[in-house]
């Protein structure tokens, strides 16, 4: 709030500040716990370690993290380098923060228009709602984007994307319900190398990781964009609902699997203590986190930015 002559003003939030609001419950439940387990102790013994396992675990950064974090403690010790339970605080921030640089790469780059972005994920992820913020985005950094109503196996999803079409005065290239997804998309990266559009968004069908027929589908569409625009698609984008927690890092190895993934939406992360998964899919899948939805309003998506996060997350 900014006090003028005229009254007060609301100031927009700071990006840091979006993020602290954003990973407030994951910071409760991973950074207050690892303060609790360390409070008031001095030793690290093998309580102490058993505690921060149980607290790091808890907050989904996965069993594999935790166990690289547990074994930098127990070298340290051993070699005399840290000896106060204090220093553990920021022996864990220090390696989250490797894990998640290590894997940072930045969205794909074209020599010429359009660059093809295809979001696939499983229903109730937040996927239409992710490609509308997504574009709004885009828009809002000076790049013009055309949408693809390629899940045509639902209606209801074409006609949400047709509603975020009209809410960021984009168009959509559509077909009938039933269409074959692959048309569309054909159809659509043909208007967009015309008009030498800035991005292709494709929606596909929101899929079970394990429903093979549909995993086949995202393959033939993989090729498909690849005849029209070599190297198509650029970036395919899973996006995952942060309160699956460890079913999300599942969900992820099929899709990448399947799909060629190579990067990560998370949403809902405002509202789940697991956002540690975060660290879970970066450092067992290697892949890149690319934008974190940290509320309802349209530029709620956030780039993601390692740093920035693990500062919002240890932000005392």
């Amino acid at each position: 709030m900014i006090q003028t002559l005229f009254g007060s003003i609301e100031q927009e939030p700071t990006l840091l500040e979006k993020l602290k609001s954003g990973v407030q419950k994951t910071r409760a439940g991973l950074v207050s716990r690892i303060e609790e387990v360390i409070s008031g102790r001095k030793e690290i013994d093998a309580d102490l370690l058993e505690e921060l396992e149980y607290t790091l675990i808890s907050a989904d950064i996965g069993v594999t993290t935790t166990q690289e974090i547990l074994d930098r403690i127990r070298e340290r010790v051993d070699r005399k380098l840290v000896g106060d339970a204090g220093e553990l605080r920021g022996l864990i921030r220090e390696y989250l923060l490797e894990v998640l640089l290590a894997n940072d790469l930045p969205l794909a780059q074209v020599d010429s228009p359009p660059a093809v972005i295809m979001m696939v994920g499983v229903n109730g992820a937040g996927k239409t709602t992710t490609i509308g913020k997504l574009t709004a985005h885009f828009k809002a950094h000076g790049h013009s984007v055309l949408l693809c109503a390629a899940d045509t196996f639902r209606a209801a999803a074409i006609e949400q994307l047709e509603v975020w079409g009209v809410r960021t005065d984009t168009r959509v290239i559509r077909q009938q319900t039933g269409s074959d997804p692959s048309a569309v998309m054909f159809d659509a990266l043909q208007a967009a190398k015309a008009a030498k559009t800035d991005y292709v968004i494709i929606d596909t069908a929101g899929r079970l990781q394990n429903k093979t027929h549909l995993m086949t589908e995202l393959e033939k569409m993989r090729r498909t964009a690849s005849r029209v625009i070599p190297d198509a698609p650029h970036e395919v984008l899973l996006v995952l609902d942060a309160t699956t927690g460890q079913n999300g890092l599942e969900q992820a190895r099929k899709f990448t699997e399947s799909s060629g993934v190579t990067g990560i939406v998370l949403t809902k992360l405002d509202g789940t203590a697991k956002g540690g998964v975060i660290v879970a899919i970066a450092r067992e899948l290697a892949l890149p986190i690319r934008f974190i939805g940290v509320g309802e309003k349209v530029d709620d998506l956030l780039p993601f930015d390692p740093e920035k996060f693990i500062d919002s997350l240890f932000a005392l």
